[in-house]
């Protein structure tokens, strides 16, 4: 008998490779990957249009007509925010789920305030702070997922923006912060975000899918919890 006839072609697809997780063994499946592309590229859109957006509002006083670009920017950013929402990886179902209701819910807060102010919105954020009792929960969902990066990745940047963006947040809110610190806590908001878009965009893949077999795991304990 030839004995090669058993033998794989050269021409076969070569075979998954299989990760040892903690409840089992699982594969990387191509939409697993395509799913931290998108992650990925809507955390770059959310940063680059943070970034812009930082340039126009600490300068907007120079250039006022400029100023209505920062809410077509917070609409990219917003967009950008919920796409990653959408495709992140966290184990823990109700956790992910409070990250993605209150992301809408900012979005909501800002969508009526654009069409209830008669100036732009970013003027209005900082002229009237309270508005941020609404608009603020976008920045929660942001902030969410720079702790999970800061937990599962150790990053140095997540790590700082994590405390970071609700101190400006907040400091602004109850007028806490002089003006000064605040165009500093933004600016350094908008490059550490820009560096954590740039550092994903370069990492591994594989880690930012996480351990499969825990997802499973999980939703496997769902469908049999009682009720």
């Amino acid at each position: 008998m030839n004995s090669a006839a058993h033998e794989p072609s050269l021409s076969s697809p070569p075979s998954p490779v299989v990760y040892s997780g903690q409840f089992g063994d699982y594969t990387i499946t191509q939409g697993d990957r395509r799913g931290v592309v998108l992650y990925r590229t809507g955390l770059m859109a959310a940063a680059l249009a943070f970034g812009a957006g930082t340039i126009l509002a600490l300068g907007f006083h120079q250039y006022p007509s400029l100023v209505q670009a920062i809410s077509v920017l917070y609409t990219v950013f917003w967009l950008g925010l919920g796409l990653s929402l959408a495709t992140i990886h966290i184990y823990l179902v109700p956790l992910h789920r409070l990250l993605q209701g209150v992301w809408l819910v900012g979005g909501l807060a800002s969508l009526a305030l654009s069409h209830g102010i008669d100036g732009p919105l970013a003027q209005t954020v900082v002229e009237t702070p309270g508005v941020l009792w609404g608009v603020g929960f976008t920045f929660v969902a942001l902030t969410g997922i720079f702790f999970k990066e800061a937990f599962c990745f150790n990053r140095l940047e997540t790590k700082l923006l994590t405390p970071l963006v609700p101190l400006l947040l907040l400091g602004h809110l109850f007028g806490l912060l002089p003006l000064a610190a605040e165009r500093g806590l933004l600016a350094a908001w908008a490059i550490l975000f820009g560096v954590f878009a740039l550092r994903k965009a370069v990492q591994p893949i594989v880690p930012d899918i996480g351990d499969k077999s825990v997802f499973a795991y999980l939703k496997q304990q769902r469908s049999q919890a009682p009720g």
